[in-house]
Protein backbone atom coordinates (compact mmCIF):
# COMPACT_ATOMS: atom_id res chain seq x y z
CA UNK A 1 0.00 0.00 0.00
CA UNK A 2 2.77 2.42 0.89
CA UNK A 3 4.75 1.95 -2.78
CA UNK A 4 1.14 2.61 -4.30
CA UNK A 5 0.46 5.55 -2.23
CA UNK A 6 4.02 6.73 -3.23
CA UNK A 7 3.73 5.69 -6.76
CA UNK A 8 0.36 7.99 -7.06
CA UNK A 9 1.42 10.91 -5.64
CA UNK A 10 4.50 10.73 -8.30
CA UNK A 11 3.00 10.22 -11.18
CA UNK A 12 0.77 12.95 -10.49
CA UNK A 13 3.52 15.17 -9.64
CA UNK A 14 5.18 13.65 -13.11
CA UNK A 15 2.07 14.73 -14.43
CA UNK A 16 2.12 18.36 -13.42
CA UNK A 17 5.74 19.23 -14.11
CA UNK A 18 4.96 17.40 -17.51
CA UNK A 19 1.63 19.38 -18.30
CA UNK A 20 3.95 22.73 -17.87
CA UNK A 21 6.01 21.61 -20.98
CA UNK A 22 3.24 20.67 -22.48
CA UNK A 23 1.34 23.94 -22.28
CA UNK A 24 4.06 26.41 -23.01
CA UNK A 25 5.02 24.13 -26.33
CA UNK A 26 1.58 23.62 -27.61
CA UNK A 27 1.02 27.55 -27.22
CA UNK A 28 4.30 27.64 -29.30
CA UNK A 29 2.89 25.25 -32.12
CA UNK A 30 -0.66 27.00 -32.19
CA UNK A 31 1.53 30.46 -32.76
CA UNK A 32 3.89 28.70 -35.53
CA UNK A 33 0.44 27.45 -37.03
CA UNK A 34 -1.10 31.11 -36.48
CA UNK A 35 -4.01 29.86 -34.34
CA UNK A 36 -5.60 31.95 -31.94
CA UNK A 37 -6.29 30.71 -28.28
CA UNK A 38 -9.40 28.96 -28.63
CA UNK A 39 -8.17 26.65 -31.69
CA UNK A 40 -5.18 26.39 -29.93
CA UNK A 41 -7.01 24.50 -27.05
CA UNK A 42 -9.80 23.36 -28.39
CA UNK A 43 -7.91 21.31 -31.11
CA UNK A 44 -4.16 20.77 -30.11
CA UNK A 45 -3.93 20.78 -26.67
CA UNK A 46 -7.13 18.74 -26.34
CA UNK A 47 -6.58 16.13 -29.06
CA UNK A 48 -3.51 15.65 -27.18
CA UNK A 49 -3.89 15.59 -23.45
CA UNK A 50 -7.14 13.27 -24.45
CA UNK A 51 -4.85 10.48 -25.31
CA UNK A 52 -4.46 8.71 -21.95
CA UNK A 53 -8.08 8.60 -21.55
CA UNK A 54 -9.14 7.23 -25.05
CA UNK A 55 -6.16 4.47 -24.68
CA UNK A 56 -7.90 3.20 -21.45
CA UNK A 57 -11.27 2.83 -23.68
CA UNK A 58 -9.01 1.73 -26.35
CA UNK A 59 -7.20 -0.93 -23.98
CA UNK A 60 -10.30 -2.07 -22.14
CA UNK A 61 -12.52 -2.61 -25.77
CA UNK A 62 -10.44 -4.29 -27.64
CA UNK A 63 -8.37 -6.37 -25.84
CA UNK A 64 -10.50 -7.03 -22.78
CA UNK A 65 -11.05 -10.60 -22.68
CA UNK A 66 -14.17 -10.69 -20.34
CA UNK A 67 -16.89 -8.84 -20.62
CA UNK A 68 -16.43 -7.08 -17.02
CA UNK A 69 -13.13 -5.67 -18.60
CA UNK A 70 -15.05 -4.16 -21.64
CA UNK A 71 -17.35 -2.48 -18.95
CA UNK A 72 -14.25 -0.53 -17.89
CA UNK A 73 -14.06 0.75 -20.99
CA UNK A 74 -17.61 1.65 -21.70
CA UNK A 75 -17.97 3.25 -18.67
CA UNK A 76 -14.81 5.26 -18.86
CA UNK A 77 -16.11 6.38 -22.29
CA UNK A 78 -19.33 7.71 -19.99
CA UNK A 79 -17.41 8.94 -17.18
CA UNK A 80 -14.76 11.19 -18.76
CA UNK A 81 -17.17 13.37 -19.65
CA UNK A 82 -18.90 13.71 -16.64
CA UNK A 83 -15.53 14.24 -15.08
CA UNK A 84 -14.91 17.09 -17.49
CA UNK A 85 -18.29 18.94 -17.56
CA UNK A 86 -18.51 18.84 -13.82
CA UNK A 87 -14.96 18.76 -11.93
CA UNK A 88 -12.97 19.56 -14.62
CA UNK A 89 -15.06 22.92 -15.02
CA UNK A 90 -15.59 23.62 -11.26
CA UNK A 91 -11.50 23.20 -10.87
CA UNK A 92 -11.37 26.28 -13.49
CA UNK A 93 -13.80 28.10 -11.50
CA UNK A 94 -12.27 27.76 -7.82
CA UNK A 95 -8.85 28.51 -9.35
CA UNK A 96 -10.34 32.03 -11.02
CA UNK A 97 -11.52 32.48 -7.76
CA UNK A 98 -8.14 31.95 -5.89
CA UNK A 99 -5.85 33.95 -8.03
CA UNK A 100 -8.91 36.81 -8.00
CA UNK A 101 -8.66 37.29 -3.92
CA UNK A 102 -8.28 41.33 -3.31
CA UNK A 103 -9.79 42.11 -7.04
CA UNK A 104 -13.64 42.70 -6.26
CA UNK A 105 -14.14 44.18 -9.70
CA UNK A 106 -13.19 41.09 -11.46
CA UNK A 107 -13.92 38.41 -8.85
CA UNK A 108 -16.62 36.86 -10.96
CA UNK A 109 -16.15 37.81 -14.37
CA UNK A 110 -15.00 35.06 -16.90
CA UNK A 111 -12.57 36.44 -19.97
CA UNK A 112 -13.35 33.75 -23.04
CA UNK A 113 -15.76 33.89 -25.34
CA UNK A 114 -18.89 32.61 -23.89
CA UNK A 115 -21.64 32.21 -27.25
CA UNK A 116 -18.39 29.98 -28.54
CA UNK A 117 -18.52 28.11 -25.93
CA UNK A 118 -21.91 28.10 -25.66
CA UNK A 119 -21.89 26.47 -29.15
CA UNK A 120 -19.57 23.84 -27.86
CA UNK A 121 -21.48 23.28 -25.23
CA UNK A 122 -24.71 22.68 -27.86
CA UNK A 123 -22.62 20.65 -30.29
CA UNK A 124 -21.78 18.22 -27.41
CA UNK A 125 -25.60 17.86 -26.02
CA UNK A 126 -26.72 17.04 -29.06
CA UNK A 127 -23.78 14.13 -29.82
CA UNK A 128 -24.14 13.19 -26.43
CA UNK A 129 -28.04 12.75 -26.21
CA UNK A 130 -27.51 10.28 -29.75
CA UNK A 131 -24.89 8.35 -27.70
CA UNK A 132 -27.31 7.76 -24.53
CA UNK A 133 -29.94 7.20 -26.72
CA UNK A 134 -27.70 4.48 -28.47
CA UNK A 135 -27.15 2.60 -25.43
CA UNK A 136 -31.11 2.19 -24.62
CA UNK A 137 -31.31 -0.15 -27.97
CA UNK A 138 -30.34 -2.77 -29.41
CA UNK A 139 -30.45 -3.62 -33.04
CA UNK A 140 -27.62 -5.45 -35.56
CA UNK A 141 -26.14 -2.48 -37.50
CA UNK A 142 -25.45 -0.17 -34.40
CA UNK A 143 -21.61 -0.88 -34.58
CA UNK A 144 -21.58 0.68 -37.84
CA UNK A 145 -22.90 4.17 -36.25
CA UNK A 146 -19.29 4.35 -34.27
CA UNK A 147 -18.54 6.22 -38.23
CA UNK A 148 -21.36 8.81 -37.56
CA UNK A 149 -19.05 9.94 -34.05
CA UNK A 150 -15.90 9.87 -35.59
CA UNK A 151 -17.10 11.91 -38.72
CA UNK A 152 -18.83 14.43 -36.41
CA UNK A 153 -15.56 15.09 -34.64
CA UNK A 154 -13.90 15.96 -38.13
CA UNK A 155 -16.88 18.67 -39.06
CA UNK A 156 -16.36 19.69 -35.38
CA UNK A 157 -12.53 20.19 -36.11
CA UNK A 158 -12.87 21.91 -39.56
CA UNK A 159 -15.64 24.50 -37.68
CA UNK A 160 -13.17 25.20 -35.24
CA UNK A 161 -10.23 25.96 -37.50
CA UNK A 162 -12.28 27.80 -40.06
CA UNK A 163 -13.71 30.33 -37.40
CA UNK A 164 -10.53 30.93 -35.15
CA UNK A 165 -10.27 34.11 -34.27
CA UNK A 166 -6.49 36.23 -34.10
CA UNK A 167 -3.64 34.25 -33.62
CA UNK A 168 -1.56 33.78 -30.52
CA UNK A 169 0.95 36.96 -30.17
CA UNK A 170 4.44 35.53 -29.67
CA UNK A 171 5.08 38.49 -26.93
CA UNK A 172 2.82 36.90 -24.95
CA UNK A 173 3.98 33.63 -24.71
CA UNK A 174 6.57 32.93 -22.12
CA UNK A 175 10.02 31.36 -23.44
CA UNK A 176 10.52 28.17 -25.04
CA UNK A 177 11.32 26.13 -22.04
CA UNK A 178 13.53 23.93 -24.34
CA UNK A 179 15.03 27.04 -25.62
CA UNK A 180 14.55 30.00 -23.04
CA UNK A 181 17.06 32.18 -24.92
CA UNK A 182 15.47 32.07 -27.80
CA UNK A 183 12.96 34.89 -28.61
CA UNK A 184 11.29 32.87 -31.47
CA UNK A 185 11.93 29.39 -31.41
CA UNK A 186 11.31 27.14 -34.57
CA UNK A 187 8.05 24.72 -35.28
CA UNK A 188 10.76 22.00 -34.59
CA UNK A 189 11.85 22.88 -31.12
CA UNK A 190 8.08 23.82 -30.21
CA UNK A 191 6.86 20.38 -31.33
CA UNK A 192 9.63 18.33 -30.06
CA UNK A 193 8.64 19.69 -26.22
CA UNK A 194 5.20 18.72 -27.16
CA UNK A 195 5.63 15.59 -28.07
CA UNK A 196 8.73 14.73 -25.90
CA UNK A 197 6.12 16.69 -22.69
CA UNK A 198 2.53 14.11 -24.11
CA UNK A 199 4.90 10.92 -23.66
CA UNK A 200 6.04 11.44 -20.59
CA UNK A 201 1.83 12.87 -19.92
CA UNK A 202 0.51 9.32 -21.06
CA UNK A 203 3.66 7.00 -19.23
CA UNK A 204 2.88 8.90 -15.66
CA UNK A 205 -1.17 8.57 -16.53
CA UNK A 206 -0.64 4.95 -17.30
CA UNK A 207 0.87 4.44 -13.97
CA UNK A 208 -1.61 6.67 -11.95
CA UNK A 209 -4.26 4.86 -13.37
CA UNK A 210 -2.69 1.57 -12.26
CA UNK A 211 -2.33 3.01 -8.85
CA UNK A 212 -6.16 4.62 -8.95
CA UNK A 213 -7.32 1.09 -10.16
CA UNK A 214 -4.93 -1.00 -7.21
CA UNK A 215 -6.57 1.78 -4.32
CA UNK A 216 -9.99 0.75 -5.83
CA UNK A 217 -9.34 -2.91 -5.24
CA UNK A 218 -8.36 -2.08 -1.70
CA UNK A 219 -11.32 -0.12 -0.99
CA UNK A 220 -13.25 -2.64 -2.00
CA UNK A 221 -14.50 -0.57 -4.87
CA UNK A 222 -16.22 -2.66 -7.89
CA UNK A 223 -15.42 -2.66 -11.60
CA UNK A 224 -18.17 0.09 -12.09
CA UNK A 225 -17.25 2.26 -9.23
CA UNK A 226 -13.56 1.99 -10.98
CA UNK A 227 -14.51 3.04 -14.38
CA UNK A 228 -17.29 5.42 -13.44
CA UNK A 229 -15.51 7.10 -10.47
CA UNK A 230 -11.88 6.58 -10.34
CA UNK A 231 -10.26 5.94 -13.67
CA UNK A 232 -12.17 8.92 -15.49
CA UNK A 233 -10.60 11.08 -12.54
CA UNK A 234 -7.01 9.91 -13.20
CA UNK A 235 -7.25 10.22 -17.19
CA UNK A 236 -8.36 13.37 -17.27
CA UNK A 237 -5.85 14.54 -14.62
CA UNK A 238 -3.40 16.21 -17.49
CA UNK A 239 -6.66 18.46 -18.67
CA UNK A 240 -7.09 19.52 -15.17
CA UNK A 241 -3.73 20.50 -14.95
CA UNK A 242 -4.02 22.49 -18.49
CA UNK A 243 -6.58 24.07 -16.64
CA UNK A 244 -4.71 24.99 -13.61
CA UNK A 245 -1.41 26.32 -15.42
CA UNK A 246 -3.39 28.43 -17.72
CA UNK A 247 -5.01 29.83 -15.29
CA UNK A 248 -2.41 30.84 -13.43
CA UNK A 249 -0.83 32.18 -15.85
CA UNK A 250 -4.53 34.11 -16.61
CA UNK A 251 -5.25 32.48 -19.59
CA UNK A 252 -8.98 31.26 -18.92
CA UNK A 253 -9.73 31.37 -22.57
CA UNK A 254 -6.95 28.32 -23.04
CA UNK A 255 -8.02 26.80 -19.89
CA UNK A 256 -11.93 26.45 -20.57
CA UNK A 257 -11.18 26.02 -24.80
CA UNK A 258 -9.00 23.32 -23.90
CA UNK A 259 -12.00 21.37 -21.71
CA UNK A 260 -14.50 22.34 -24.02
CA UNK A 261 -12.50 21.06 -26.78
CA UNK A 262 -11.64 17.49 -24.54
CA UNK A 263 -15.01 16.95 -24.17
CA UNK A 264 -15.75 17.11 -27.94
CA UNK A 265 -13.38 14.75 -28.45
CA UNK A 266 -14.55 12.32 -25.09
CA UNK A 267 -17.63 12.45 -26.83
CA UNK A 268 -17.01 10.97 -29.99
CA UNK A 269 -13.66 8.80 -30.19
CA UNK A 270 -13.92 6.59 -26.97
CA UNK A 271 -18.06 6.59 -27.97
CA UNK A 272 -16.85 5.21 -31.52
CA UNK A 273 -14.79 2.44 -29.68
CA UNK A 274 -17.37 1.60 -27.50
CA UNK A 275 -20.09 1.10 -30.19
CA UNK A 276 -17.39 -0.62 -32.65
CA UNK A 277 -16.60 -3.28 -29.97
CA UNK A 278 -19.29 -3.59 -27.38
CA UNK A 279 -22.94 -3.87 -27.32
CA UNK A 280 -22.93 -0.40 -26.06
CA UNK A 281 -25.91 -1.08 -23.91
CA UNK A 282 -26.03 1.13 -20.84
CA UNK A 283 -27.34 -0.21 -17.44
CA UNK A 284 -28.72 2.43 -14.65
CA UNK A 285 -25.27 3.42 -13.39
CA UNK A 286 -24.01 4.45 -16.47
CA UNK A 287 -27.55 6.21 -17.50
CA UNK A 288 -27.05 8.16 -14.25
CA UNK A 289 -23.84 9.17 -15.18
CA UNK A 290 -25.30 10.11 -18.58
CA UNK A 291 -28.32 12.33 -17.13
CA UNK A 292 -25.63 14.34 -14.53
CA UNK A 293 -23.19 14.79 -17.77
CA UNK A 294 -26.50 16.03 -19.48
CA UNK A 295 -27.95 18.26 -15.92
CA UNK A 296 -24.17 19.93 -16.10
CA UNK A 297 -24.13 20.92 -19.83
CA UNK A 298 -27.11 22.29 -20.08
CA UNK A 299 -26.67 24.54 -16.88
CA UNK A 300 -23.49 25.90 -18.73
CA UNK A 301 -25.16 26.47 -21.82
CA UNK A 302 -27.98 28.63 -20.71
CA UNK A 303 -24.97 30.63 -18.69
CA UNK A 304 -22.78 30.72 -21.59
CA UNK A 305 -25.56 31.20 -23.86
CA UNK A 306 -26.60 34.21 -21.97
CA UNK A 307 -22.61 35.22 -21.93
CA UNK A 308 -23.88 35.17 -17.85
CA UNK A 309 -21.17 32.47 -16.68
CA UNK A 310 -19.65 33.63 -13.77
CA UNK A 311 -16.91 32.20 -11.04
CA UNK A 312 -19.49 30.54 -8.79
CA UNK A 313 -21.63 29.25 -11.31
CA UNK A 314 -19.25 27.82 -12.53
CA UNK A 315 -17.42 26.44 -9.60
CA UNK A 316 -20.67 25.02 -8.43
CA UNK A 317 -21.12 22.55 -11.33
CA UNK A 318 -18.51 20.20 -9.09
CA UNK A 319 -21.36 19.72 -6.58
CA UNK A 320 -23.10 17.50 -9.40
CA UNK A 321 -20.36 14.87 -9.41
CA UNK A 322 -20.34 14.72 -5.79
CA UNK A 323 -24.36 13.93 -6.19
CA UNK A 324 -23.86 11.47 -9.04
CA UNK A 325 -20.89 9.92 -6.12
CA UNK A 326 -23.56 9.52 -3.81
CA UNK A 327 -25.94 7.84 -5.90
CA UNK A 328 -23.39 5.32 -7.14
CA UNK A 329 -22.33 4.35 -3.88
CA UNK A 330 -26.05 3.81 -2.70
CA UNK A 331 -26.35 1.74 -5.63
CA UNK A 332 -23.67 -0.55 -5.21
CA UNK A 333 -24.56 -0.65 -1.78
CA UNK A 334 -28.46 -1.25 -1.81
CA UNK A 335 -28.22 -3.39 -5.04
Amino acid sequence: MLLTLFLFFLSAAVIYVACEFFVNGVEWVGHRFQLGATATGTVLAAFGTALPESAVTFMAVVFGDTPEQKDIGVGAAMGGPLVLATLAYAVVGLALWRARRGQPSQANCINADQRRLARDQAWFMGIFIFKVGLGLLAFAWKPWLGFVFLATYGLYIKRELSNDEECLDGEDLEPLKLRPRDESPTMFWAATQTIMALVVIAGASHVFVNQIELLGVAMGASPHVAALLLAPVATELPEIMNALIWVRQGKERLALANISGAMMIQATIPSALGIFMTPWLLDAPLLAAGLFTMLSIGLLWLRFRRSAMSVPALSAVGGLYAIFAGYLGWHFYAF
